[in-house]
């Protein structure tokens, strides 16, 4: 069911896309620099595009730049994460190898807390 709704929602989006992009043909002069700076450099970078691929184009730029900043922010996250991640591991190495060199329990509260042993 929600597999089925999924791929209804995306046929709709797909499908205003198809129409946004349709109606939207009309050819557009898209320029890298002011016309000003671009006879003071002598270089004049610009291109004839239709207006939806330069619409969809700054949403897909714009979506790029969101996830990279995202990952560039939380990147002290995941840092600290792995970092404690790989302590957990050690600690879980030395408990293991502390409980092994104490097999025989010294005390009868701690054979009650620990219990019998899986082998």
């Amino acid at each position: 069911m929600l597999r089925t709704l999924r791929y209804v929602l995306i046929g709709l989006v797909g499908l205003a896309l198809l129409t946004f992009s349709l109606s939207n043909t009309t050819p557009v002069l898209v320029k890298a620099m002011p016309d000003d700076l671009a006879a003071f450099f002598g270089v004049s970078w610009q291109i004839e595009l239709p207006l939806f691929l330069v619409m969809l184009g700054g949403v897909v730029a714009g979506v790029l730049v969101g996830f990279i900043w995202e990952w560039l922010r939380e990147h002290k996250h995941r840092a600290t994460a792995r970092t404690k991640a790989k302590e957990v591991s050690k600690l879980e190495r030395e408990l293991s190898v502390m409980r092994d060199a104490n097999t025989v329990p010294q005390d009868d509260v701690i054979a009650l807390i620990d219990g019998p042993k899986a082998r």
